[in-house]
């Protein structure tokens, strides 16, 4: 992991709580960045196969700047196997087709997004700064470009109201791009946060977990691409992995048999605090 940028750049999104308090957002110096890399190589050699540049939203980085990244570490590592960052559909967009391709020319592998939910109405109340014609367009370009692409869905985001609808446009959405992955998370509410506050004042209603998997298996049946999904993470109530379509009915097996387990046998309600 080298350090690329600090914090984020929209930072308004309403379930997450990771930047509020930390330092505004601010792309490191180039010249640093490289010394990072120098040092990592003097310590590790030729045994780096795969780099992450963090923080939340490093695509937000100037364009050649980041080609400028890309191909140096490229060549201070050239068994390199993957360079990978976290950004968001809006600043993904503004590179446009052009930029995205230069970036997969300079070294670029895969991209992580949070991708949250395909339902434009959960969008616009979480506060996540995009909408699902953005992300399409986004996801599209990422994926033409030859970048493998990585969207994380959550879960219950959209509470009891819209857990249909979260499910179905989500999968909508997904079945215009087809990432390459699926990575589920479920939604839990975090400490200093305004989700936290809507919860606890009960203007949003939390699923349980049974409601959990109902919308995940109605999400997972309206999926109609090859996609390799994951839910491998400690928000999650039973972990699902496979490649659709020929994991589909697999999953949603499993699904049903975890749907015959008492909700008390689940993980319990916690607050996030990382």
């Amino acid at each position: 992991m080298i350090q690329a940028t600090m914090g984020c750049p929209h930072n308004k999104c309403t379930f997450c709580m990771v930047y509020k308090n930390g330092p505004g957002f601010r792309v490191r110096n180039v010249t640093e960045i490289k010394e990072d890399i120098l040092e990592a190589s003097n310590i590790y050699g030729q045994k780096i196969r795969t780099l992450f540049l963090p923080a939340g939203n490093t695509i937000a980085m100037k364009t050649d700047e980041l080609c400028e990244i890309l191909g140096f570490a490229r060549k201070i590592f050239p068994g390199l196997e993957r360079i990978t960052v976290y950004g968001s559909s809006q600043y993904i967009h503004k590179k446009g087709p052009h930029g995205l391709k230069d970036l997969a020319d300079a070294g670029l592998s895969r991209i992580h997004v949070g991708l949250e939910s395909g339902d434009d109405v959960i969008l616009k109340r979480i506060k996540k700064g995009t909408f699902s014609q953005e992300h399409i367009e986004a996801g599209k370009w990422v994926m033409d470009a030859g970048i493998e692409l990585s969207l994380y869905v959550i879960l219950g985001i959209g509470g009891k109201h819209r857990t249909r609808s979260h499910a179905r446009e989500t999968a909508k959405v997904l079945n215009q791009i087809e990432p390459d992955f699926i990575r589920l998370r479920t939604f839990v509410p975090k400490i200093n946060t305004p989700l936290l506050e809507e919860v606890q004042n009960q203007s949003f209603k939390m699923l349980g977990p049974h409601e959990v998997l109902h919308e995940t298996a109605l999400l997972i049946k309206n999926i109609q691409v090859s996609s390799y999904v994951t839910s491998d993470h400690y928000t999650n109530y039973i972990n699902l992995e496979g490649r659709l379509p020929q994991a589909k009915i697999r999953l949603l097996d499993e699904i049903d048999a975890a749907l015959t387990r008492d909700e008390k046998s689940f993980r319990p309600f916690f607050i996030g605090t990382a």
